[in-house]
């Protein structure tokens, strides 16, 4: 299989939420595809995010819906320690709660979480041993 991961979808309570959440707080782009019971966000890297009912995902996957952390983080990194706070700043400012305050990490950069109104963490870190090209995420070979 292609090592490639083109959408991540987010089970979420409240679709409308969800959408004000990410659209109105974070500015991120909705897409016209979106619709019903489906929302879809363009990201700078060409991976989308998208938003489903989670009973629906979970229907859809043929999985138990337990609730709860779900051993998944999702993460943005971004070229400074200053665009890590205001990242966070505005999560909290836009409806999501911050699950861990910046600070320095052991992998030398500088990191913090903050979860969307339905409880997914997100981490928002800078680390300066990765290469980000117009926000696209660069690895080594």
């Amino acid at each position: 299989m292609e090592p490639r991961l083109n959408i991540v979808t987010l089970g979420v309570e409240d679709l409308e939420r969800a959408v004000s959440f990410y659209k109105d707080g974070l500015g991120w782009p909705l897409s016209s595809i979106s619709g019903g019971d489906y929302a879809i966000f363009k990201t700078s890297t060409g991976t989308a995010l998208a938003l489903f009912p989670r009973r629906l995902l979970a229907e859809d996957a043929c999985v138990q819906d337990r609730g709860g952390f779900g051993g998944i983080t999702l993460a943005q990194n971004v070229p400074s320690r200053e665009e890590v706070d205001g990242a966070l700043s505005q999560a909290v400012s836009a409806g999501g709660t911050l699950l861990k305050r910046a600070s320095d990490t052991d992998w030398g950069g500088y990191s913090g979480y903050f979860a969307d109104p339905d409880g997914h963490p997100w981490e928002v870190a800078y680390n300066p041993l990765f290469e980000l090209r117009q926000g696209k995420l660069v690895l080594p070979d």
